[in-house]
């Protein structure tokens, strides 16, 4: 070996670390495939936007049927959010993920309809699902309808069971309400209910407690 293949040899390791180091730190500067998606929302693509529909408008509608237990009403104020969502994702920023932003737009498009119902002096309705105690992620309904394993008589008290959350939950307000469907029927995490619903994570937790103790308190004895 001659005195110039040492450093030849460290020469050529370094150059390539070097074009290593050069392609890592490119990657890094390379968007993701959900970061060119969000820039294409805001630059107004049609097409990212027929996209975020056709993915998110299940969620969007399940959300809002379970607010307002009217497939209508649902069906109107999904269109609604979305039209809210194209109006506004010039100025989406990225601060909540996109899942959490659809769901404050909706919630507050939610929000509107119960005003102006509350003007016209309707009733204001409420979800089926919903945990009764504190420690259960499940929601309420599970288990009570719907089980074809049932026999007539267990399905026949299911049904009245299910009657009675319905009128228990008829007479929760609405935060209550919003807290249980985003946390305990959507699955949202604390942070991402806080974050839809624009509180902090301790009124959140405040509101879940106190309206899955006031549907105890309104159940005791119908299930």
């Amino acid at each position: 070996m001659s005195f110039g293949e040492p450093i030849a040899l460290r020469m050529e390791a370094e150059l390539e670390r070097a074009a290593d180091a050069a392609a890592s730190a490119e990657a890094r500067f390379v968007p993701s495939a959900e970061e060119q998606f969000l820039e294409k929302l805001r630059a107004g693509d049609a097409l990212a936007f027929n996209r975020l529909v056709e993915e998110r408008h299940g969620d969007i509608y399940a959300l809002l049927y379970r607010l307002t237990e009217d497939p209508e009403e649902a069906r109107d104020l999904t269109q609604e959010t979305f039209l809210q969502a194209f109006r506004h994702l010039s100025s989406f920023r990225g601060d909540a993920d996109l899942r959490t932003w659809l769901y404050r737009i909706a919630v507050n498009q939610a929000r509107n309809r119960w005003r102006w119902w509350k003007r016209r002096r309707r009733d204001r309705t409420v979800s089926l699902d919903a945990p009764v105690s504190e420690g259960s992620d499940a929601p309420l309904s599970a288990g009570l309808a719907g089980n074809e394993s049932l026999d007539p008589e267990r399905q026949a008290l299911a049904r009245e069971r299910e009657a009675a959350l319905h009128a228990a939950l008829k007479s929760l307000s609405r935060p209550y309400r919003e807290v249980i469907v985003l946390r305990d029927i959507e699955g949202l995490s604390y942070e991402e209910v806080a974050s839809t619903l624009d509180l902090n994570v301790g009124t959140v937790k405040s509101r879940l407690n106190r309206g899955r103790t006031e549907l105890r308190r309104r159940l005791e004895g119908s299930l």
